[in-house]
């Protein structure tokens, strides 16, 4: 449950990438086999390609390898992989060159789209030049760290719930139990939990920081055994809770959740570069 409770944050901004299907993608690059080798760096020739008259440029090779790369495209020989990238390129461009001539590149929404990507690739280079000048500390990644300790505090517990919809259900939930019927059979029977009822309400290990504060409020306050006498109401329904245990709360090393962190504290930071520049303008 460490860390599991984040606060929504600003989408990072994705840049939608239309490619050429991966089976043409590998159809291009057996085709390749039997073309013209190319130099070892696309970037030294100056250009990959000219199609009918129009020189591809090699850095658009080199941009599109390098993009292949990052997500984690499939890998193979390099030379078999920059001549597969070479043939995609020519196929764009011949796509490209047709569809400026049947007059598609000049019609009013392709015209719109394009100016949202255009717009998307500057707003994400613009971010991703913010995040490399300002990167996240460890000291900040520390800070973060003892701060989400702290919230979720030194002890866990394994508590069980039924949950139900109205309060008079509850009440005869807590009738049946102090009755003796065991609470793992009123949750499989009655709980309206799925997630839970099958494992007779067991909520597993959790901080109270990992629960509603009204439920967790309710459950800190029980003995071990014992089960609340009145109905813990939350925004989910009315709840019976049971304690069964309770132990040291078990952090896990920072070295483990350091990523996880640093992409937070990330969108937290891209959340207030952006509040603050909404903040300077003038919206009408």
């Amino acid at each position: 449950m460490f860390c599991s409770r984040l606060v929504p944050t600003l989408a990072l901004i994705l840049l939608p990438t239309a490619l050429l299907c991966t089976p043409v993608f590998a159809q291009d690059a057996k085709k390749a086999r039997a073309g013209a080798p190319l130099p070892q760096s696309l970037s030294a020739s100056g250009s990959v390609a000219t199609v009918n008259g129009v020189s591809i440029p090699a850095t658009r090779a080199e941009m599109l390898l390098r993009e292949r790369a990052q997500q984690g495209g499939p890998r193979g020989d390099e030379n078999e992989m920059r001549a597969a990238v070479r043939e995609e390129l020519i196929n764009r461009e011949v796509v490209m060159q047709e569809a400026a001539r049947s007059g598609l590149t000049k019609r009013a929404d392709i015209q719109t789209e394009l100016e949202l990507v255009r717009q998307t690739v500057i707003v994400q280079s613009y971010l991703r030049e913010h995040m490399r000048t300002h990167p996240i500390t460890d000291a900040e990644i520390q800070k973060e760290y003892e701060r989400i300790k702290a919230d979720l505090g030194d002890k866990e517990y394994k508590a069980r719930h039924i949950l139900v919809g109205t309060e008079e259900e509850a009440r005869n939930v807590i009738v049946e139990l102090k009755k003796g019927t065991a609470f793992e059979e009123i949750a499989k029977k009655s709980s309206r939990d799925e997630g839970t009822k099958e494992r007779g309400g067991d909520l597993e290990w959790n901080a109270p920081g990992g629960f509603d504060k009204d439920f967790a409020t309710a459950m800190v306050k029980l003995s071990k055994g014992k089960f609340t006498d009145v109905p813990v109401k939350t925004r989910f329904g009315f709840h019976v809770i049971q304690l069964d245990d309770t132990r040291t709360a078990q952090h896990p090393p920072i070295a483990e959740v350091k990523a996880n962190l640093q992409q937070r504290l990330q969108r937290v930071r891209i959340d207030k570069v952006v509040s603050d520049l909404r903040a300077k303008a003038k919206v009408e």
